[in-house]
């Protein structure tokens, strides 16, 4: 689908260079899938041989099909005086096998010839030539023009030389990026504009949020006619961050009216699954998606919001999945409970006895500390459990677990013992593992194995701790997070205790039995 203006998304590159942000290369996949199904046009996975995790991610995403985003490798123009054929970053930028390519050039002379230490001359050389050659083997080339708006402030018109040189060159769009981020929107629309006027084409924007107006210079961009939007979900980034698309993307489609081909409805929920898997806490003050964005507290707001909504809002909180909470009704969630309800195949009717008691499990588990954003497989059996629809198919007895250093030696054992029920059967089983959760979760599967051989398939992917109140110790809950997988489709579920492993526990049971479920 054509539209005036794609979404650009970096989080998987430029978002993991922010403090405290990593992703697993599952984790990436998770976020690019989820971004694809979301209708992202871009997503840039990495740089291609930088690490060994963006090497495993282009591996994995080769193999996937994509049906609305673009998947794009990052590198740089070639190394100064030497041939682009004989660089190896780039040829490491054809073997990811993206169908479009993002390369990252010097504009400024002062990185030119301090960093780079290379003419100015051979700086723009080292720009078409990179471009050219990418073209050649047929890639869409984005070329990202580096402290663009720092260097048109001392020298515009080497500026204007170098992003020349990339779209002569064949560069299917050049994207101005505010590298630094201490532009401001009035001298990025100007300069904007100027470079369209100067190209006689579209370019894009980047920026970052170091002026705490990342946001405000893409849109300024845009109102100059830039056609691309590159920034982070959630605003990850390096220093304080990037232009954040969770804020952008509803500010350019609901206010600015460019019709960005996206279901907002669903914003909320990419933006809390991206936390989640990032291990960050939610922000409740995000503009659109936080737990606060349409919170009323008691007083004359409360009593306005409830006669006419927009007195105090200013959209509905649907368009992106939030929800409006007023503290004194017992009402609030109902939409989001009824959103995934009917995702996932459970009809429910608004205001009818079973939804208000899920929503009464749902307050109460989430008082506790529980997050279901990136656990779908247990909010799922959470629903069917208070509709009565669960398929119990075992119950746990009693577990231990024991860790034992072996004198003498490094050699270290965890064991852990499972007495469950199972089909009318007292099952009791032993095995140790890697830690006790491991040993814990193999000791669960050998106990059901003879009663369900198919969940020889399930594997556990991914495996998150989060300390959530932490000011109480070594007492504090914590919230564990597994990802699992049969092969075909990957799902997650939660667990929260002030015990670690019975949170674990918790997570491995419902992942286990939501598999069993789905392969009845």
């Amino acid at each position: 689908m054509s539209v005036p203006v794609t979404i650009y998304d970096t989080t998987l590159r430029d978002g993991t260079q922010g403090t405290g942000i990593s992703f697993s290369t599952l984790d990436k996949i998770r976020v690019a899938q989820r971004l694809d199904d979301f209708g992202v046009h871009y997503i840039e996975g990495g740089w291609p041989g930088s690490n060994p995790k963006d090497a495993a991610f282009f591996q994995e995403a080769a193999k996937l099909s994509w049906k609305n985003a673009k998947i794009t490798a990052f590198g740089m123009t070639r190394r100064g005086k030497l041939k682009v054929e004989d660089d190896p970053q780039v040829q490491m930028l054809l073997d990811a096998q993206t169908p479009a390519v993002t390369i990252v050039g010097k504009t400024w002379p002062l990185h030119v010839t301090e960093v780079f230490q290379v003419s100015l001359e051979e700086n723009l050389a080292m720009i078409s030539d990179t471009v050219a050659y990418l073209k050649k083997h047929g890639r869409e080339v984005l070329y990202d023009a580096e402290h663009f708006f720092d260097s048109f402030k001392e020298d515009p018109e080497y500026s204007l030389k170098t992003v020349k040189a990339a779209s002569d060159a064949g560069a299917d769009l050049v994207v101005l990026c505010e590298t630094n981020g201490g532009a401001l929107p009035e001298f990025v629309e100007e300069v904007t504009r100027k470079v369209i006027a100067h190209l006689g084409k579209p370019v894009g924007i980047h920026t970052h949020n170091d002026g705490g107006v990342g946001v405000a210079n893409a849109l300024a961009a845009v109102r100059a006619g830039a056609n691309q939007v590159q920034g982070t979900i959630n605003g990850y980034g390096e220093r304080v961050g990037n232009c954040n698309l969770i804020t952008i993307m509803p500010t350019l489609q609901l206010k600015m009216g460019i019709d960005l081909g996206l279901d907002l409805t669903r914003l909320r929920e990419l933006s809390f699954f991206v936390d989640e898997l990032a291990n960050v806490p939610h922000d409740i003050r995000a503009p659109y998606v936080g737990l606060a964005a349409f919170t009323h507290k008691g007083g004359l707001h409360v009593h306005a919001v409830q006669k006419l909504a927009r007195t105090y809002e200013h959209i509905d909180p649907a368009l992106v999945g939030n929800e409006r909470i007023i503290s004194i009704s017992d009402m609030s969630g109902q939409s989001n409970v009824l959103v995934k309800a009917e995702g996932m195949g459970i009809p429910l009717a608004k205001g009818s006895a079973e939804v208000n008691k899920v929503l009464a499990e749902v307050k109460r588990l989430e008082s506790e500390g529980f997050e279901f954003e990136a656990a779908e497989a247990s909010f799922e059996l959470l629903i069917r459990r208070q509709l009565g629809q669960e398929l119990k198919n075992f119950d746990l007895i009693e577990y231990h677990t024991m860790h034992r250093h072996n004198p003498g030696s490094s050699a270290e054992t965890t064991e852990a013992t499972v007495k469950i029920h199972v089909k009318g059967n007292a099952e009791y089983t032993v095995d140790e593992g890697d830690g006790p959760v491991n040993a814990l979760d193999k000791a669960l599967r050998k106990a059901l194995l003879p009663h369900f051989p198919q969940i020889a398939r399930v594997r556990l992917e991914d495996y998150k701790v989060r300390i959530i109140d932490s000011g109480t110790g070594t007492a504090a809950k914590t919230r564990v997070l597994v990802v699992s997988s049969d092969g075909n489709r990957t799902w997650g579920t939660v667990g929260v205790s002030t015990n670690v492993i019975d949170a674990s526990w918790q997570a491995l049971v419902d992942s286990l039995e939501h598999f069993l479920m789905k392969s009845a």
